[in-house]
């Protein structure tokens, strides 16, 4: 999962699109877990880890979809809004930004941390705007690892925005993060069902506090 500091292919960004316009249309392989508040949610088995990796469909009201994108990039605003983030900024490592990201775990549990790259491009789909933003673990030796916190080497993100046609913002997100240690697989697999959901929710409160703020 470990993806080279170079960034992603336009086939990528595309395949993001391409999920946003089916929207819910999944593989068979695919199992509808939850819908919640609007939002479908699907699942599959990674084998290897015994963890799963999401899809999840929804509409956010009342969020302009570049705004939305605006928000998720804007890691001085998260700190602000998202409870979990210990520490987040953005490093120039070999001539790339990275970001370097802390998550607060509840004790006895170790804080996780995150190195990754992510880009956005706003594309045009036969007249659609789309805003996609991909996110994927890398590693570079200026962001070492720390002696009392877990790095986690599996994360892997999707997110693609459109209009909704009226105010708000048609959703895909793609989602997979192994974050290691002790914790049992469903411990982790609940902490994702749940927590895909709420990080959404909060995405839209902080959109809406956004739009005020401008």
């Amino acid at each position: 999962m470990e993806h080279a500091c170079g960034g992603f292919s336009g086939e990528e960004f595309q395949k993001a699109c391409e999920e946003l316009q089916q929207f819910g249309r999944v593989g068979n392989d695919w199992q509808l877990l939850m819908e919640h508040e609007g939002f479908k949610i699907y699942r599959r088995l990674d084998e290897q880890t015994g963890l799963y990796e999401y899809k999840v469909f929804g509409v956010l009201d009342n969020c302009p979809p570049a705004v939305l994108a605006d928000v998720y990039m804007d890691l001085d605003y998260r700190k602000q809004w998202d409870q979990f983030v210990k520490e987040l900024y953005e490093k120039e490592c070999n001539g790339k930004t990275v970001v370097y990201w802390q998550v607060k775990y509840p004790f006895p549990m170790s804080n996780r941390d995150y190195v990754y790259i992510r880009q956005r491009r706003d594309l045009d789909m036969d007249g659609q705007k789309i805003h996609v933003v991909l996110a994927q673990s890398t590693s570079v030796p200026q962001i070492p690892e720390r002696s009392d916190v877990v790095r986690v080497n599996q994360y892997k993100q999707s997110l693609a925005i459109e209009s909704d046609g009226k105010k708000g913002s048609k959703v895909f997100m793609y989602y997979f993060d192994n974050p290691g240690g002790q914790i049992p697989s469903w411990l982790i697999n609940w902490v994702a069902k749940n927590g895909v959901p709420n990080f959404l929710k909060d995405m839209a409160k902080a959109c809406q506090n956004y739009l005020k703020k401008t």
